[in-house]
Order: C-alpha cells, then structure tokens, then sequence
C-alpha cells in the first residue's frame, strides 16, 4: 500500500491488535485546529483494507493519528484502573513529501507504547 499507512502490534499478547477504533486528522494551514479526516478500524491483522490516504490525497502538512487502545484493552478483559493509564495514544507527525510513503507502527501495551516511521 503506498501513501499514509499504520499498523498495531498487542505487546500483552504478542498479536496484532485487531478492531482498534483510530481518528486521523489534519492541521488547518495557518491556524491551531484540526480537521478530522477518517475514521477507521483495524482488521485481524492488526492493519488497515486501504491506506488512510494515498499519496494522491496526501498534502505536506501536520497530521495526527489517535489510537483508542484503552478501549481494545477492554474488550480483551484486561484488568485496567479507573481511569486507564492510557486510553488513547495521540500521535502527531509532519509529512514533507508526498512523493514518499509514511506508515506510521503502533506499539502497544496498557502501560506504553512505541511509535516509529516505518518503511
């Protein structure tokens, strides 16, 4: 897939995470809002059907991706305090040529997380 791409690994569990809710959103040029631009699921692989954008929809800009992970960690009955020490996972990222590919790896327990640009 080429364009803007993520995928989540379980860390708990050693799996992808399947069925995470995640927002993508874009930074308005010259000011401090976001526009939401999709919402998506993942699939039992842990990864999307299609890229969140192709590089045809890609802009040079500022985007940021929100990973609702407390709500998977629920639904694998992971015990969790109340509240959970994360519930979401917000990322923000540039992209500075849309000619190059961005995926965007999540890492994922219910105590932390890594994120990287991968290839």
């Amino acid at each position: 897939m080429t364009g803007l791409t993520t995928h989540i690994l379980d860390l708990t569990h050693g799996t992808p995470a399947c069925n995470v809710l995640i927002e993508l959103f874009i930074q308005e040029a010259n000011c401090n809002s976001w526009k939401k631009l999709k919402v998506v699921k993942t699939n039992s692989d842990g990864r999307l059907d299609a890229p969140l954008l192709t590089r045809e929809e890609m802009k040079v800009g500022r985007y940021e991706l929100i990973f609702h992970i407390g709500e998977y960690f629920r639904e694998k009955e992971i015990p969790l305090p109340d509240p959970p020490f994360l519930e979401t996972v917000p990322v923000r990222f540039g992209v500075a040529n849309i000619d190059k590919d961005y995926h965007v790896p999540l890492l994922i327990s219910p105590w932390g997380y890594q994120v990287y640009r991968g290839s």
